[in-house]
C-alpha cells in the first residue's frame, strides 16, 4: 500500500443558488496538522463543517483552505437616509434665492455622501441554506481530490523510500558478512592490543582489566547490526501499513542513525568503517524523504 504524502493540491469550481465559487487546497510539510482556512465573511457555518471534514481526513501537513465566492447576478441595491436628505433639502429652501449661490437640485442633494448608500441586498435564508450545502458537498469533491494528489505523491515517495531501505539492508548484509567480524579475526585483534598493553610498564592490572572489556566491547558490533536488521523490518512493516505512518517513521529514522553512528565509532576496520559511512549516507536521505510522509 503506496504512503501518502504530506504535499498535495487540489481546486474545484462550480455554482449554486446564483453564485460561483470555488474551493482551493494546498499542503506542505507540517510536524502535525495545522488547518488554515480563509472563507468570506458570513460562512460560519461551513468553516465549522470544513474543519470538521479535514480533521477526520487528514492526518498531518500545513493545510491551506481557502474559498471564494462570486455572485453571478447583481443583487445590490440603495438605502437613502431619509432623515439627512430632509435636513439638506430645508436648508437648500433657506438659502434659495441668495445672490451667489445656485438653487440646489435633487440630484445633487442625492450625490452629497451618506445620502444614498448602496447595500448588498440579504439572500433569503432558504436559500442561504441550499447555497451552504453545495459549498460542504463540493468541499468533501474537492478533499477526495486532494487526497488523491497526495496518494500519488505518495506513490513516488514510496518507491524512494523502499529503495533507501534495500540499500540499508544490503549495507548491513555487508557489514554482517565482513572477515573481520568473525570470531577468529576479533580474537586476533584482541590479541594484538592486549599485547600492546602488556608492553607497557606504566599500566597497573586493574587498569588492564579496563581497557580490555573495553577493546572486547567495540571489537563486536552484532548487537548494532541485530538492531538494524530489526528496523529494517519494521520500516517495511509501516510502509505496507494503511495507517498514517510519517511520525513513527521518522521516529525510525532516528534510530537508524544512532545505530549507524554507533557501527561507525565502534569500528577498528577500514571496511567495517566505509560500509559505516556509506549506511549513514543513505540513513541521512532516508531521514530527509520521511519528512514528507502524512
Amino acid at each position: 500500500m503506496p504512503l501518502n504524502s504530506m504535499t498535495g493540491f487540489a481546486r474545484l469550481d462550480g455554482s449554486a443558488a446564483g453564485n460561483r465559487f470555488a474551493w482551493e487546497l494546498r499542503a506542505v510539510n507540517g510536524r502535525g496538522l495545522d488547518l488554515r482556512l480563509r472563507l468570506p465573511p458570513g460562512f460560519d457555518a461551513v468553516e465549522a463543517a470544513v474543519r470538521r471534514k479535514a480533521s477526520e481526513a487528514l492526518s498531518r501537513g500545513n493545510v491551506s483552505i481557502n474559498l471564494t465566492v462570486t455572485r453571478e447576478t447583481s443583487t445590490q441595491t440603495f438605502r437613502i437616509d431619509e432623515t439627512l436628505l430632509s435636513a439638506l433639502i430645508d436648508t437648500a429652501r433657506r438659502h434659495s434665492g441668495t445672490p451667489g449661490i445656485r438653487d440646489a437640485s435633487l440630484d445633487g442633494l442625492l450625490a452629497v455622501r451618506g445620502v444614498v448608500e448602496v447595500v448588498e441586498a440579504a439572500p433569503d435564508e432558504e436559500s442561504a441554506k441550499v447555497f451552504e450545502a453545495e459549498l460542504v458537498s463540493a468541499f468533501g469533491r474537492v478533499l477526495a481530490d486532494f487526497q488523491a494528489s497526495r496518494a500519488a505523491e505518495g506513490v513516488a515517495l514510496s518507491r524512494i523510500l523502499g529503495d533507501q531501505v534495500d540499500e540499508i539492508a544490503r549495507l548491513v548484509a555487508e557489514a554482517e558478512a565482513l572477515p573481520a567480524r568473525t570470531p577468529e579475526a576479533i580474537r586476533d585483534r584482541l590479541e594484538e592490543q592486549l599485547a600492546v598493553l602488556l608492553a607497557r610498564e606504566d599500566i597497573d592490572p586493574q587498569r588492564l582489566h579496563v581497557e580490555a572489556a573495553l577493546i572486547a566491547t567495540r571489537a563486536d558490533v552484532r548487537e548494532e547490526i541485530d538492531r538494524l536488521k530489526a528496523h529494517i523490518a519494521q520500516a517495511r512493516e509501516l510502509m505496507a501499513s494503511d495507517a498514517a505512518v510519517g511520525r513513527r517513521l521518522d521516529f525510525l529514522a532516528q534510530e537508524f542513525n544512532r545505530e549507524s553512528n554507533t557501527l561507525c565509532s565502534k569500528s577498528n576496520d577500514t571496511a567495517l568503517t566505509r560500509i559505516g559511512l556509506a549506511l549513514k549516507a543513505v540513513v541521512d536521505q532516508f531521514k530527509e524523504q520521511v519528512q514528507n510522509v502524512e
